[in-house]
């Protein structure tokens, strides 16, 4: 079992920076940050850009495992999300793992800045995106042309990481479709029906013998109420993340909360 913080991209950089180096420094396997433009408008967040800020991170970690969960592939140019990602990757030494989804919220995140925040075209533009990305992160040419997104192009370098980095795809319970997409690439986040973390059983139930692939990473919004991570690992999760709403002192509390416990080794 790894351990990870996904943390909102919300304050100041340099706050974010420093936990992640404190993250690291307190045996923590990984360090990913939200992708949001504005997350929910109403709240008036100090949203910040999840790249710039992991680019930063890069360089004063050396171990820890970076990326963002879950960045919205539908609202961004693919060959453009690649060249940051094999960037990033060549910052970190080969650390990247690429989380990948739809995104939310629809009007929010989408409809504000003009874009089609149907769940149909969304969907659309997340498979083509992921091929897009897929062949920019290997480096060399690439060729596709599909209803949303058309590239030509011969791209370097490509990725440290060889074929390319780890794609994780964001599942939420019921839906069958991500589970889907995930099983053509390295990983599923699975998020419970209600919007929160799945309880062990919730999640065997769900992902059915995905769970159970090969080389496949499971990775699981640690539920509050589960103690033991080996709950989760005899159900097939091989990542264990902490988070929390970005709400009142929410950076002091994951901070208290992460950088406080001792992490289960086996």
């Amino acid at each position: 079992m790894r351990y990870a913080i996904n943390c909102p991209d919300v304050g100041e950089p340099s706050d974010l920076v420093d936990f992640a180096v404190a993250a690291e420094a307190h045996g923590w396997d990984g360090f990913f940050l939200w992708d949001h433009l504005h997350l929910e408008r109403g709240m008036r967040l100090d949203v910040v850009d999840p790249w710039v800020v992991l680019g930063a991170i890069a360089r004063v970690t050396s171990t820890i495992r970076l990326g963002t969960l879950i960045t919205p592939i539908p609202r961004r140019r693919p060959s453009k999300l690649a060249k940051e990602i094999v960037t990033l990757d060549r910052l970190s030494g080969g650390r990247v793992v690429i989380g990948a989804g739809l995104g939310f919220p629809p009007d929010d995140e989408f409809g504000a800045f003009g874009e089609d925040a149907t769940d149909r075209v969304r969907a659309g533009k997340l498979d083509e995106g992921l091929a897009v990305l897929e062949k920019c992160l290997r480096g060399g040419p690439v060729s596709f042309r599909g209803e949303h997104f058309s590239v030509d192009a011969d791209l370097n370098p490509g990725a440290v990481q060889q074929p390319r980095p780890p794609i994780w795809i964001a599942a939420t319970a019921p839906n069958r479709a991500p589970l889907a997409r995930a099983a053509r690439f390295d990983g599923v986040m699975p998020i419970g029906a209600t919007g929160f973390p799945a309880t062990p059983t919730e999640l065997a139930e769900y992902l059915g013998d995905l769970a159970r692939r090969d080389g496949f990473d499971v990775v699981a919004p640690w539920h509050p109420d589960v103690t033991d991570p080996n709950d989760y690992a005899e159900v097939g999760a091989t990542w264990l993340v902490e988070s929390t709403w970005p709400e009142d002192d929410w950076l002091a509390e994951l901070r208290d909360r992460t950088l406080g416990r001792a992490l289960p080794r086996s």
